[in-house]
Order: C-alpha cells, then structure tokens, then sequence
C-alpha cells in the first residue's frame, strides 16, 4: 500500500563495512540525521529470497539512520557474513525524503559486492521524481480511503524501532 524501498547486498570485506560506518556516521552528522549503533550477540533477522522464508539467526552490527520522523530508520543491519537485507518506508516523509533516502543508497553502493534495490516508488531506476510523486499520492488516497471506511483505523502507526505501519483497521 506505501512506498518502501527494499535493499540488501553484501559488502566487499571488513574494510568495505569500518569504511562505511565512517562514512555514513560523517555524512548522518552533516545532514542532522540521528544514528543509533546495531550490535548484538543473538538476533533473527526474517529475511525472504524468491518468496522463500532464509531468516538469519546469529550476531549482528551496523547502524540506523533516522533521516526524517516520518521515514523509517535506514537499518544498515550485517549479519556475520556482511549482508543486509532491510526496507524503508518514505510515503509519509514525501517526495524528497524518498530522494535523501536514494542518495544514500547510492553513496553507499560502492561498499558491496553488489547491492540490489527494488524501489517501489521507481525513481532508483527511472530518477523521474512525476512517477514517483504519483505513486506516494495513489498510496495516500488509498489510505485515506480505508480510514473513511473504518472510522477506528489508524494510520502512520510507529513502532518502537522506528519502522512505520501504513494503516491499522
């Protein structure tokens, strides 16, 4: 129903993922983005490949990035073996939070083996902001529909870790 854009690789080694903390702790401190360090011993992570359940029980390490309280964190969340698989939801940040959101995914590609991004606002493959804006305004009509139905729904919904549920009914 929202705009999320869905990200995982793998990065190139150890150096590649020191280099990337450092870099995106720098680039967090520029923008006036929060981060919050990601480390512990014992995590599951529900991962999907080709709509197969490989979720990933084991430690993990890495950050999250708050860019805009209406955007989910930006979980760089590596499991033992360096890969990430994660999401951020923009629709209710808009148009150019989804372009912050982009651009550092884009600084930080250089990092992976190869990073794989499926944006469901299309602007990672087409960079047309008109496709991308008409996809966050047909997500919120259909919000807005759903709560004119459901009078008890509730929307824009945070949870603790940050991450943001479309709608509740």
């Amino acid at each position: 129903m929202g705009v999320t854009i869905h990200f995982e690789g793998q990065l190139l080694d150890e150096r590649a993922y020191q280099e990337l903390m450092a870099f995106v702790s720098s680039t967090a401190k520029v923008e006036g983005w929060r981060t919050e360090p990601i480390e512990s011993k014992k995590v599951t992570l529900l991962r999907v490949r080709d709509e197969q359940d490989w979720d990933y029980t084991g430690p993990v390490r890495g950050t999250a990035v708050y860019l805009h309280e209406d955007c989910n964190p930006v979980r760089l969340e590596f499991d033992e073996n360096l890969y990430v698989q994660e999401f951020t939801k923009t629709q209710f940040a808009g148009v150019d939070w989804h372009l912050k959101v982009v651009g550092l995914l884009k600084a930080i590609q250089s990092y992976f083996r190869e990073l794989k991004v499926d944006d469901e606002g299309e602007f990672w493959d087409t960079g047309d902001t008109g496709i991308l804006d008409d996809h966050i305004q047909t997500s919120k009509r259909m919000i807005q529909k759903v709560l004119d139905e459901n009078p008890g729904a509730r929307m824009k919904v945070k949870e603790p870790d940050g991450k943001i549920i479309d709608l509740i009914t």
